[in-house]
């Protein structure tokens, strides 16, 4: 990985409750170049989404630091991370459009919302983003007339809208159809190209992720398991990496949740010794 990082995670510990033995995060370390497009994947309560909340500011780390822009995000004021917040965008999961405003008003919103543009500007800059995703045709739509595939791609207009320096995807392509993640994957790669951009991918979906992004970080249990090129990741030996890139049955991931003997249970359900 190159040197400059726009999103540089040292050594993070995190826990909901200070108190709780079990950090969700437990020592992380991670870099995201400019220019890049890097995916932080893993299961279901791995800690990915997590991550993308302390880089976004959300939530403090802690132990550790996390930079962005040359920042600590755990010491800078309310002010300066709104000031940041600014800089980046963010596609929510299932893209959270605002269901009593239609498509133009949804990309237009963060614009009205951080400058001071004119009207004319800002019809010109939602106009040129729906353009760009496929959507200038439906600008006067509502939500609830969208399907998922041109909702997601109407949030990825907003998310872009006023061209920042970091993009945050969380699970962008859950509940699309082939289709439609082959159009959001292609368009989330073109947009950090044409922008300038840097994003960073929160996904556990192995075949998309790994045909748009330079670069992926594995996380399981807090800790990264794994990390390389997406060349390098199908190639891996490692046991979690294979298992969960080739979505092999067996391997360090158990089918079965953790508990006694069968024979046991079934003894105890029939009367016979304790629960």
């Amino acid at each position: 990985m190159p040197a400059e990082a726009l999103v540089d995670v040292r050594s993070v510990n995190f826990s909901y409750d200070a108190r709780d033995p079990r950090p969700v995060l437990k020592g992380i370390d991670l870099q995201v170049p400019r220019g890049r497009v890097v995916a932080i994947m893993g299961a279901s309560g791995s800690g990915k989404t997590t991550l993308l909340r302390l880089i976004g500011g959300q939530l403090r780390a802690i132990e550790g630091e996390v930079m962005v822009a040359g920042r600590s995000m755990g010491r800078i004021d309310s002010t300066e991370l709104y000031r940041l917040r600014r800089r980046m965008g963010m596609l929510f999961q299932f893209g959270a459009l605002f269901t009593d405003l239609n498509v133009f008003e949804n990309v237009a919103f963060p614009v009205r919302e951080h400058t001071q543009l004119p009207e004319s500007i800002v019809r010109d800059l939602v106009l040129l983003k729906l353009e760009a995703v496929g959507m200038r045709g439906a600008k006067h739509l509502m939500p609830a007339e969208l399907s998922g595939g041109m909702a997601r791609r109407v949030a990825l207009a907003r998310a872009v809208a006023l061209d920042p320096l970091l993009v945050l995807y969380d699970e962008p392509f859950a509940g699309l159809d082939p289709i439609a993640m082959a159009v959001i994957g292609g368009l989330m790669r073109k947009l950090n190209d044409a922008l300038g951009g840097t994003s960073i991918v929160v996904s556990h979906d192995v075949v998309e992720c790994m045909e748009i992004v330079d670069y992926v970080y594995l996380v399981a249990d807090g800790v990264i398991v794994g990390q390389g090129t997406p060349d390098e990741m199908r190639r891996s030996e490692l046991p979690y990496v294979r298992q969960f890139v080739q979505g092999e049955l067996e391997g360090p991931v158990p089918f079965h949740y953790p508990a006694r003997a069968y024979g046991e249970d079934v003894r105890i359900g029939a009367g016979i010794g304790h629960a």
